[in-house]
């Protein structure tokens, strides 16, 4: 992917997870729809931060080529970024959404796994909507 692309994939997949979030924390909660917004919001840009300094020191701890990394690696390397995240979301969860910390813990939890599954999904769509868009005009 070129830079160019590289921005769209970032904005497409943010938009839409925002959106998709709100919408589904709405039908999910009985909070009001921009209280919601400006929560998921904030998450997306503390997960945004929190990418770039957790990969950055990840990859300062783990060098090498990255695609030579471990199953294994992978797999710790996924748990405890969105194990950190939560150490900041859940805070930002139940102040912005005026909940306790368990209510925060089980929203928190339910976005999460919802990001998990968006991720994957939109992924592969993406991929394969590229491979009949954009790789015929880049060849």
């Amino acid at each position: 992917m070129q830079f160019k692309e590289r921005i769209f994939h970032a904005v497409l997949f943010e938009v839409l997870a925002v959106l998709l979030t709100t919408i589904g924390m709405a039908i999910f909660t009985k909070h009001e729809t921009s209280a919601i917004f400006g929560t998921i919001v904030a998450i997306s840009l503390t997960a945004v931060v929190w990418n770039f300094v957790f990969n950055y020191f990840f990859d300062k701890v783990f060098t090498g080529a990255r695609e030579k990394r471990s199953i294994k690696l992978r797999t710790a390397h996924t748990v405890i970024f969105e194990l950190g995240l939560l150490i900041f979301t859940i805070p930002l969860v139940a102040y912005l959404l005026n909940v306790d910390w368990w209510t925060a813990f089980v929203m928190d939890i339910g976005m999460t796994l919802f990001i998990m599954v968006y991720t994957f999904v939109f992924n592969w769509c993406y991929d394969h909507l590229r491979l009949r868009f954009v790789a015929p005009a880049t060849a």
